[in-house]
């Protein structure tokens, strides 16, 4: 089901006809880096794993969507809102295979993921977590408006983060 277009991009939600690509997303180096190991190894362990964004959809009427290609359909990565316990409010999250990084793809699926907190599901403000060291990702958010407001660390974790926000 699509959620957004732009003007390169779909976003759709996620099926579990997805396991194939999400077992590559959250295998590669830099998604294991910089967001985290998911422990995603098999294909049936993407399934499990989807249940986390389909479960969203029902519960929150959002949550990671899939990011394709709109002219070939393409899997290009992965965009959206996720609504966490420990977090004051809705944040943005996005991965994009290797290839396809650096080509404005991200800037385009978060800034149209913004738009649709602000316009349809009326949020006033959102938020984002990211790793000190993942530099490319912190100037994408700073591209989409976004403000550093301080560390932070996820429960039961051990590394700082740096959280960031806007108000829309």
């Amino acid at each position: 089901m699509v959620i957004l277009q732009t003007q390169r991009l779909t976003l759709r939600k996620f099926t579990f006809d997805d396991a194939d690509f999400i077992l590559a997303l959250l295998n590669d180096p830099s998604f294991i880096r910089f967001i985290g190991d998911r422990n995603v190894r098999t294909v049936e362990d993407a399934r499990k794993y989807l249940k986390g964004p389909l479960d969203s959809y029902e519960r929150n009427s959002f949550g990671l969507w899939g990011v394709e290609d709109k002219a070939s359909r393409t899997p290009l990565g992965m965009c959206g809102l996720i609504k966490r316990d420990f977090l004051p409010g809705v944040d943005i999250g996005y991965a994009f295979q290797p290839e396809f990084r650096a080509q404005g793809y991200a800037f385009e699926a978060a800034s149209a993921s913004i738009a649709f907190a602000r316009d349809t599901l009326k949020l006033s403000r959102i938020l984002a977590i990211v790793s000190p060291e993942n530099e490319r990702s912190i100037r994408l958010l700073e591209k989409l408006g976004m403000k550093f407001e301080r560390m932070f660390t996820m429960p039961n974790e051990y590394e700082e983060l740096k959280l960031f926000a806007v108000d829309l």
